[in-house]
């Protein structure tokens, strides 16, 4: 399904060529195209934000005047519907926008691959907000960016904390082994758990798809000195077991990255299930009077409601992000575009905290923000930067 956004400035200035007020090519709109999850499954409880948030950040920027002497953006969005295989075929559809200046999308690393590569065969730019495999732009290639810290810095920061604040030495690791953000998140966690002198007690695995976890449950009661369980779990099965190892009486912490960043977590075992629940996202910076103050006040003001997640930041920085290169490029050729991503060095009006790629890692290195949450209710309990 295509959703297609335009300015009022855009049939103004469309209007103003015409009568040929000013050059036709300073009128030209600068297409970007958007792909998300929005009508179905659980990534929709993060890419639906993340949308909201790019286009809160595009409509900002034609509201201050455009880009490149009053050009605006046209932003085609298009469902991906939960599926790799419709991913494929938005990317498909988006790379055929006439001069497409760049790709946005995802808060999944398998949903990215399946849509970046088309975009490396094009050449032109893909960024994606919230998948973050720190492997995504070796695997695509060099149109491949990350707004996002990489599952390597957000597990090694959760690691650390396990370890060092929580005192917890012996853990159950479960990992949805369909999906590669889970299962990168679990390897980069037990690396740097045992690396600091941790154990892990038992690792189970088990499938996104998947509504009951009592085997999981089971041998996690039958294995002694157990004192932690890191759940790597996108945000379709975070609720569904923090509930499950909840009513089984087991109060123990329960750890996760950003895939449990979603209102689902709180949503589906209730307030007072949820609790002694900490997991990794990405940090605001800026909270009173900078980047995520502007933002937050923004988003409110747009929708009508605080911003659901971090995702919705992370979208929102992505449309920065780019409209910051098109600027320094002068111009919206993806070629030019691609060039001044990867010269990003330090685009610092993000709300997720500055935006440098050093030595063409096309992976930014960010704060990470580590939540707590106690009967329902989520806080920031620290932000932190793995020692590692």
């Amino acid at each position: 399904m295509y959703f297609n956004w335009k300015s009022k400035f855009a049939a103004f200035a469309a209007s103003m060529a015409i009568a040929g007020a000013s050059p036709a090519v300073a009128q030209e709109p600068i297409n970007i195209a958007a792909l998300y999850n929005v009508s179905s499954g659980g990534l929709a409880s993060l890419d639906g934000p993340s949308l909201n948030g790019v286009k809160l950040k595009a409509k900002m920027i034609n509201d201050a005047g455009g880009l490149l002497d009053g050009r605006m953006i046209e932003l085609t969005a298009i469902d991906t519907k939960d599926d790799t295989r419709e991913a494929a075929t938005a990317a498909q559809r988006a790379v055929a926008i006439p001069a497409l200046a760049a790709g946005i999308g995802h808060s999944d690393t398998t949903f990215a691959l399946a849509s970046a590569a088309l975009f490396q065969t094009a050449g032109i730019p893909f960024v994606t907000s919230g998948a973050t495999s720190p492997d995504l732009p070796a695997m695509v290639g060099d149109e491949m960016f990350l707004v996002p810290f990489g599952d390597d810095v957000q597990a090694h920061a959760m690691a650390e904390y396990a370890y060092e604040t929580l005192g917890l030495r012996n853990v159950a690791v479960w990992t949805d082994n369909a999906m590669d953000y889970t299962t990168g998140l679990s390897k980069y966690f037990v690396e740097r758990f045992t690396a600091l002198g941790g154990t892990i007690a038992v690792q189970d695995v088990y499938m996104t798809a998947d509504q009951d976890f009592s085997a999981l449950v089971a041998r996690l009661q039958a294995t002694t000195g157990v004192d932690g369980v890191f759940a790597s779990s996108g945000p379709d099965t975070a609720g569904i077991i923090v509930k499950q190892i909840r009513e089984a009486g087991i109060s123990l912490p329960i750890m996760a990255g950003d895939g449990f960043d979603t209102d689902l977590l709180t949503s589906v075992p209730g307030p007072t299930l949820s609790t002694n629940v900490y997991f990794t996202t990405h940090a605001y910076v800026g909270l009173e009077t900078g980047p995520a103050e502007t933002f937050r006040k923004a988003y409110e003001a747009e929708y009508g409601i605080a911003p659901e997640n971090a995702f919705a930041a992370l979208g929102y920085d992505a449309m920065g992000l780019i409209a910051d290169a098109i600027t320094r490029a002068g111009s919206s050729d993806p070629k030019a575009v691609t060039e001044a991503l990867a010269a990003t060095a330090g685009y610092a009006d993000a709300v997720t905290g500055t935006i440098a790629y050093v030595d063409g890692s096309r992976v930014p290195s960010k704060p990470v923000a580590i939540m707590h949450v106690v009967d329902g209710a989520v806080s920031l309990d620290t932000t932190v930067t793995p020692k590692s």
